[in-house]
């Protein structure tokens, strides 16, 4: 399902305003998994900030997997952009059915996609089955620090009205227990299922 109408508006609101973001969380996913080389892939990819940040600051190989080819020609001019072609490629795929084999990657990264699938409990389940043994998970969303969500909340409003509702509803306060119930009826073993939460990040942490 499409869900980006304007994608070329999308594209420019990410670079002018999420862009900060990126380096951020990839500071801390790398800090906390302590993964820094082997496969990565970057799910719900969008324009693949995440991915080449986390690929800038490590040897890992990375994927970027969007269900939308339009969107990825974004990600491959940043791909290109920064010299990364070497390390860094595209993958058109659905998160519920990743044309990818069992146990194929160290780190699993996505960023404000998750919100989106239509089958959740499918997704969780194919990230598993592709992340490698002793490999790790950071899904879900966040803005890095409480000064950058509020910078992009005041200018994320000249775009979308009821942003603070989206909010809430996305990482509000009620968004751990939503994510705890859709994994429990999942096939992961739940001893290996981490919530990491607070008012500015919401990370879904899954270890093999």
């Amino acid at each position: 399902m499409d869900i980006i109408i304007d994608k070329a508006g999308f594209n420019k609101r990410v670079k002018e305003i999420l862009f900060p973001v990126y380096p951020l969380l990839a500071d801390d996913i790398l800090q906390k998994s302590g993964v820094k080389e082997g496969i990565c892939l970057d799910i719900g990819a969008g324009n693949g900030y995440l991915g080449l940040a986390l690929a800038e600051k490590s040897a890992l190989n990375v994927r970027l997997i969007d269900i939308d080819s339009e969107i990825l020609q974004f990600a491959e001019e940043n791909i290109k952009a920064r010299q990364l072609s070497d390390r860094v490629a595209t993958l058109q795929g659905n998160v519920e059915s990743l044309p990818l084999p069992d146990n194929y990657a160290k780190l699993i990264v996505s960023r404000g996609s998750v919100f989106f699938w239509e089958d959740q409990v499918q997704a969780f389940n194919e990230i598993y089955r592709v992340l490698a043994p002793g490999g790790m998970t950071f899904i879900g969303g966040g803005f890095a620090t409480r000064e950058l969500m509020d910078e992009i909340s005041n200018k994320m409003k000249d775009f979308h009205p009821d942003w603070p509702g989206h909010l809430a509803e996305k990482i509000g306060p009620d968004a751990p227990d939503r994510f705890r119930d859709v994994l429990r009826k999942t096939n992961i073993p739940q001893t290996k299922v981490e919530i990491s939460y607070n008012t500015v990040n919401l990370w879904i942490i899954m270890k093999k």
